[in-house]
């Protein structure tokens, strides 16, 4: 009997656990690759765009460079899923069937009931919302002067929001643009739960680029020019763009499986209450004990491996491997520069520092992108990516 197996989305977790799928998979199961979009992102770098657009070029890898000449791809939004009938619902195309299916569909922004923030804010979570970013910062800059910049103000100050400000930053900077930046935390400092000597070398690359930092004080309305806050004075904007939190995807709001916010509950084996679904990525809840897996690229390409060679075993009727997240260190960049923080070099060598910038970290993250790129893809593709990393 052969077996349909299908995955949904193609980001790092959709994308990387194609890849397995097409080397686990034997003669009598058959994979399709359902995703809304032609290409896989590499989302971290997504942020690159907001300041040159060409950048897209570089992080945009067509899909059939990843699928296997038997790997069948639709492209079409997921509406639905229907456990029951083993259904994937589709906006545009007919209904496609599965035996297995790992949902990897992504987040979606959440915007936690602040009234006018969904409105009047962009957001970052794909290509097409750096493209709109850009557009806008340039737009603003165009009709602002320098007795009266353009102020563009990003709300959240975690992994999105910094390197989103570090960029238009970098733009401000190479185009003489007359453009202030803010960004905006409710918690009392930048990048959130992470450790404070990242915290404060982050803030002073930010401070050094010029942007301005609010913190402790949450956004409590959004209006098309102006956001209100619930101790601070108001501040004015040409440009809003929201990075502050996710949530689960609509698509999977009626989807008969435990879940938090349309984020789907999964065991350490990316198994969900249903024995036929499995989870990965921004979509799933991920069991790792004390707290979930981080919905962090990094996690994703971890857990992708896994995940697939788990369905390959579902199949089998062979015991599940259980996933324990690694976290290997955080890079973060701030325009053309960056801070690396934690980092787990090969051969468990310990480094002399445990947070550093200068060369070495922006070339750490440039090297994590091309890695990924390279093994989702070729090292020739890889090498052509470098300069804009």
């Amino acid at each position: 009997m052969t077996e349909n197996v299908v995955v949904l989305g193609a980001g790092y977790a959709g994308a990387g656990a194609v890849k397995t799928l097409q080397s686990e998979l034997d003669d009598n199961a058959r994979l399709t690759w359902i995703a809304d979009v032609d290409y896989h992102l590499v989302l971290h770098e997504s942020h690159r765009v907001i300041r040159d657009p060409d950048v897209q070029e570089d992080i945009t890898i067509p899909v059939e460079e990843i699928a296997a000449p038997s790997t069948r791809f639709v492209e079409d939004e997921v509406t639905g899923l229907d456990t029951d009938e083993r259904v994937v619902e589709l906006a545009d195309g007919e209904d496609v069937d599965y035996d297995y299916v790992l949902v990897a569909l992504g987040s979606q922004t959440a915007y936690y009931g602040i009234p006018g923030l969904e409105d009047h804010s962009l957001t970052l979570k794909g290509l097409d919302d750096a493209l709109q970013i850009h557009e806008a910062v340039v737009e603003a800059s165009r009709e602002a002067t320098r007795g009266d910049p353009a102020q563009i103000v990003i709300g959240g100050a975690g992994l999105s929001g910094i390197q989103t400000a570090g960029e238009i930053a970098e733009f401000r900077d190479n185009h003489r643009a007359p453009l202030e930046i803010h960004l905006v935390e409710a918690l009392e400092e930048i990048f959130p739960g992470n450790d404070p000597e990242i915290q404060q070398a982050l803030r002073d690359l930010l401070q050094d680029a010029g942007v301005q930092i609010h913190t402790d004080d949450p956004i409590t309305e959004a209006n098309d020019d102006v956001i209100h806050f619930d101790e601070g004075e108001p501040l004015s904007h040409d440009v809003l763009v929201w990075t502050g939190g996710i949530t689960g995807r609509d698509a999977l709001e009626t989807a008969d499986l435990e879940k938090e916010h349309n984020r789907v509950n999964a065991g350490a084996n990316f198994q969900t209450s249903n024995e036929r679904v499995f989870a990965i990525g921004d979509s799933a809840v991920v069991d790792q004990g004390d707290r979930p897996a981080p919905p962090t690229a990094q996690a994703a390409w971890q857990a992708a491996d896994v995940a697939a060679e788990n369905i390959n075993r579902a199949i089998q009727n062979r015991p599940l491997k259980t996933w324990e997240h690694k976290d290997k260190g955080t890079v973060v960049s701030v325009g053309d520069k960056a801070v690396a923080h934690g980092v787990k070099p090969a051969f468990g060598l310990a480094l002399p520092v445990d947070t550093f910038g200068g060369a070495p970290a922006k070339n750490l993250k440039k090297a994590i992108a091309a890695r990924w790129i390279a093994d989702i893809s070729s090292a020739n593709r890889a090498r052509k990516a470098w300069p804009s990393l």
